[in-house]
């Protein structure tokens, strides 16, 4: 565990709002001069605290529809479930692919744009795994919620809205042209490339490049640029929940209780499994536990069940289809 002191939680709390604010916009908003808060980013880095910067995209804005399977091994070795996940990453495709203990063993979350887009790919996939998978469980992704990290001055979560975007399924997408989608492409991983780096990639001048941003940022593809952190650094744990109701029309009401808590990261609505999946960043499993009683106290009679997971270990988190040109 790395002790981190208020500074450096402002900092980071500051570089997930918006990461490609300058070392000197930072700078004003924590109290520090640019020099310390380069010096400072990079210590964190090199700390392994800050794992990348990247840009949160919003896919549903670019036509994409978002399916989740949730699957369960069997006649499995360590060799073929490498093999399984691998292929899963590898997918140009997925979002998400992630082991997890739980009562189900892979979790993974891909874009396509249209249904047999999904069909197609499903069908290859059990024609080269489905003897190893006992069962499986597909979804539809329709809102993802996302909010601050309050964690890291848990004071601030009383003091603003703390929804960072709100994206969903549905509307007209927005067209963008190649040079665009390449752009994101070398932004999705690394959000705070420089402009004139930018520049130099794609042939256009850094003023077209900040043009650019800004246009995406202003039609909602861009949601925010963002900084990825290894939690387990900070003594921090990372839970999903899955929230199963008695009445759908009482979601809202545990939507807005849980806003406000700053432990809560994500918000997660889909068509299948369950009604809500929260994804919560606490220090352990027992204040896991004691945050799940109190929502069941809050809301009693309305909650049927609920089941958590245990990230056992990410393997991809790309907010873009991994696009040829």
């Amino acid at each position: 565990m790395v002790k981190l002191d208020l500074k450096d939680r402002k900092i980071l709390y500051e570089l997930d709002l918006n990461c490609r604010q300058s070392n000197s916009q930072i700078g004003k908003k924590v109290g520090l001069k640019r020099d310390v808060v380069a010096y400072r980013i990079k210590k964190l880095q090199d700390e392994g605290i800050i794992k990348n910067f990247w840009t949160f995209i919003d896919t549903f804005k670019l036509g994409y529809n978002v399916f989740r399977l949730y699957i369960n091994f069997q006649y499995m070795t360590s060799e073929l479930k490498k093999e399984i996940v691998q292929y899963f990453v590898n997918y140009k495709n997925s979002w998400v692919v992630i082991s997890v203990k739980s009562e189900i063993d892979l979790a993974v979350v891909i874009w396509v744009k249209d249904i047999f887009e999904f069909y197609q790919f499903w069908n290859k996939t059990l024609d080269k795994y489905e003897d190893n998978f006992s069962k499986y469980s597909i979804s539809i992704y329709t809102q993802s919620i996302v909010y601050k990290k309050s964690y890291l001055l848990p004071g601030e979560a009383e003091k603003s809205d703390r929804i960072i975007s709100d994206m969903h399924c549905g509307g007209i997408p927005v067209t963008i042209d190649e040079t665009d989608y390449k752009l994101l492409n070398e932004i999705a991983e690394n959000a705070r490339v420089p402009l004139i780096e930018l520049s130099e990639k794609l042939g256009c001048s850094s003023q077209s490049i900040n043009y650019r941003i800004k246009n995406l940022v202003k039609s909602g593809v861009i949601k925010g640029f963002r900084v990825n952190l290894d939690l387990s650094k900070l003594d921090l744990h990372h839970y999903k929940v899955d929230i199963y109701l008695k009445d759908h029309k009482l979601k809202n009401s545990i939507l807005k209780y849980l806003a406000d808590k700053p432990y809560v990261e994500y918000m997660n609505l889909s068509i299948g499994w369950s009604d809500l999946g929260p994804e919560f960043v606490v220090k352990d499993f027992d204040e896991l536990m004691k945050i799940l009683d109190e929502v069941n106290n809050k809301f009693s009679g309305v909650i049927k069940r609920q089941s958590y997971f245990i990230t056992e270990k990410i393997h991809k988190i790309r907010c873009l289809p991994e696009l040829t040109f």
